[in-house]
Parts: structure tokens; C-alpha cells; sequence
């Protein structure tokens, strides 16, 4: 590529992602001149922290994840963590992406941020690729297998893979409840939920006893994962590790659970609707299929569903108030102030349905 072929960003990627000094680092680390200069494209559908493709002179693409702009949780967009947490997990049997760069100490960007491999295949949204997993059948197969990794990331020893250290080994409920009960706390007003504080409340008062920690997701859903394109029912990697941590398994089963809905549910704030769509199987499929292999029991499901609601309605507050304050390279998601609302309710509605029934 001659000289006048360099690649320019617009001037808002050159402030987030600094490619005169990000490029020479992926030189660096993969010993190929062509990334010294790079294009690049925030990649659609990240709702808290900012993912990038990168393209060098010759064509070939990495990945780049940074925090957002503007004032952050203190624990949350741990650039550092999602790398070393992916960089632990590699040969466990748990499909990870290959990090190339773990910068930590903020010097380049101002923050922490990682590259890593891209993973070639489907990332599936609000829909299917032409012609991919057309029948029911395909469909199913993509369910056992969003399960079936996080099955196996469960199963997990923590200290085996050098990440015993992630987090607590105990109070993950309790920590999660104070934690994003205190981010809606900064919602902007549109995203509010009055019942919100409630249901903390309501959830606290009848916490079940947690299994054994293992290693959680915390954000599992079929867009965070990459499917190979050839087989519906084989994913190769498992992507947005933001919040992972040790923790309770049931919760980060609950959650997928709940991302992945039913036509006669709540509509996520956020998350693409595709599997409540016909031909696609229940959310009891998933909680079946992974009861069977791991040996939970399903009866302690509702108060981790409601649990589950109230999670998401804080970080959905959380991505709204963070774009209405400019911090998300300027990405908008509309209204959604309703939709955090009715999830709400809809946890409420949960917990009436089983009084007493959800401590373990």
C-alpha cells in the first residue's frame, strides 16, 4: 500500500483509539507492519463498553474493547479482567477468542483496553444470516449449544485455570443487589423505575443459598456469542466478559434465561428479540437442558428470574444514562424508560407468583 493509501479515522475514533500509538503496540505484538496504520469501525450492538473492529493495510481484522467516556463504576469496564479472564480460560473447553494485547496500565488511551483475535462466524442479533438455521431444528441445535458452553464454563475449577483470585467466594447475591441497585440510583429521570428499590428489597428478604462459586458470565446471551457458520450448533467463542466474577451459576443461567424470553414475556430493553420469534424453543428448554447436565434444581428458578429482571433493568438504566450523558461514541437507543418499567413489574409479578417459594 503506497503512502497516500494510509488510513484515516474520523476525528472521534482518533481520540478513542490513538492508532499512533495503538499501532505500533500491534506491530509489536504480532510482528506485522501493516498494523502500524489501521482503519476502524465501532462495531453495532455494544452497550456498555466500546468494541472496534481494526483493519490493517494488507486487510486483516482484530478486535479492540475499551471502556466508554465519561465517569465509570468503579469495578465495572475492567479492561484488564475481560483479558485475563479469556487469556485463563483458553483450553479449558470453554470457546474463548485469542488476546493479542492486554494494556493495563492507561498509558496509551487514557484507559485500559485489550485486542484480541477476531473470531470468524455469525454474530447473531435481531437476525438470522440468509439461509442459516432455517428449520426448527437448527434453531434447537443453536439453544444446546448457548447451554452447553455455558454448561462447561461452570464446570470450571477457578483455581485450575488461575483465576481463584477473580472475585469473593461468597455474598455474590448480596453484592450484586447493593451494586446495581446503586447504579439506578443515577439513572437519568426518563429511565427511572419507582419500583425498582422494591424489589431489592423484596429480593433481599427471600435470597436463596447459593451453590458452590464458579466462574460467571454475568452477561450470557446468543449476541455474545460467535457461531460457527457452518454449524449452527457449535459455537466458537464466547465474547463480553465485562462481568464476569465468581459467583452464583443459577444467576447467570437465570439471566440467559431471561435474554432469551418467551413470545408471552417482557420484551428486553436492549436485547434483540430474535428467539422469542416462532420456531424458536422456550427459555424452559435452556433451564432443562442445562438442570440435566449440571444437577441444579430448576424449583429455585423463579427467584433467580425476578433477580435476573431487576439486574437488567439497573444496566439498561445504566447504558441509557451513560448515552444521554455522550459516553457512548455516539450511539443512541431511544426510549426505553417503558420497557425498564414493565421489567420490573414483571419481576414483581414473578415473586407474587411464588411467595416463600424462592428461599433456598
Amino acid at each position: 500500500m503506497h503512502s497516500t493509501d494510509t488510513p484515516t479515522l474520523d476525528p472521534t475514533l482518533e481520540q478513542l483509539l490513538r492508532p499512533d500509538v495503538v499501532g505500533p503496540r500491534l506491530v509489536a505484538a504480532t510482528g506485522r507492519e501493516a498494523w502500524r496504520d489501521f482503519s476502524a469501525q465501532l462495531i453495532a450492538g455494544g452497550k456498555s463498553n466500546l468494541t472496534f473492529v481494526l483493519t490493517s493495510t494488507d486487510g486483516d481484522r482484530l478486535i479492540l474493547r475499551r471502556p466508554p467516556t465519561g465517569d465509570l463504576l468503579p469495578s465495572a469496564h475492567d479492561m484488564g479482567r475481560e483479558a485475563r479472564i479469556q487469556t485463563g480460560l483458553a483450553g479449558s473447553g470453554v470457546p474463548v477468542a485469542h488476546v493479542v494485547v492486554n494494556e493495563t496500565s492507561g498509558d496509551d488511551l487514557g484507559v485500559p483496553y485489550y485486542v484480541m483475535e477476531e473470531v470468524v462466524g455469525h454474530v447473531i442479533r435481531d437476525e438470522l444470516p440468509t439461509g442459516y438455521a432455517q428449520d426448527d431444528r437448527s434453531k434447537e441445535a443453536m439453544a444446546d449449544a448457548l447451554v452447553d458452553a455455558l454448561v462447561a464454563l461452570h464446570a470450571v475449577d477457578p483455581d485450575e485455570v488461575g483465576l481463584g483470585d477473580l472475585g469473593r467466594r461468597d455474598g455474590y447475591l448480596e453484592r450484586q443487589l447493593r451494586r446495581w441497585l446503586g447504579q439506578s440510583e443515577k439513572a437519568t429521570a426518563s429511565v427511572q423505575a419507582p419500583r425498582l428499590p422494591d424489589l431489592a428489597t423484596r429480593l433481599g428478604e427471600s435470597m436463596p443459598q447459593s451453590p458452590p462459586s464458579r466462574i460467571v458470565h454475568g452477561d450470557y446471551r446468543m449476541d455474545n456469542c460467535v457461531y460457527d457458520a457452518d454449524d449452527p450448533g457449535r459455537i466458537r467463542a464466547i465474547l463480553d466478559w465485562e462481568l464476569s466474577t465468581l459467583g452464583d451459576p443459577i444467576a447467570d443461567l437465570a439471566q440467559t434465561a431471561m435474554y432469551w424470553g418467551d413470545a408471552d414475556g417482557p420484551a428486553m430493553p436492549l436485547i434483540p428479540s430474535l428467539s422469542r420469534q416462532a420456531g424458536w424453543p422456550p427459555s424452559s428448554h435452556l433451564v432443562e437442558r442445562y438442570c440435566a447436565a449440571s444437577g441444579a434444581d430448576p424449583a429455585v428458578l423463579p427467584w433467580y428470574r425476578a433477580f435476573a429482571c431487576f439486574k437488567f433493568a439497573a444496566i439498561a438504566q445504566g447504558v441509557a444514562t451513560r448515552a444521554a450523558a455522550g459516553d457512548m461514541a455516539g450511539q443512541k437507543f431511544g426510549d426505553i424508560g417503558d420497557s425498564i418499567r414493565h421489567l420490573v413489574d414483571h419481576a414483581h409479578s414473578i415473586l407474587d407468583d411464588h411467595p416463600g417459594g424462592t428461599r433456598g
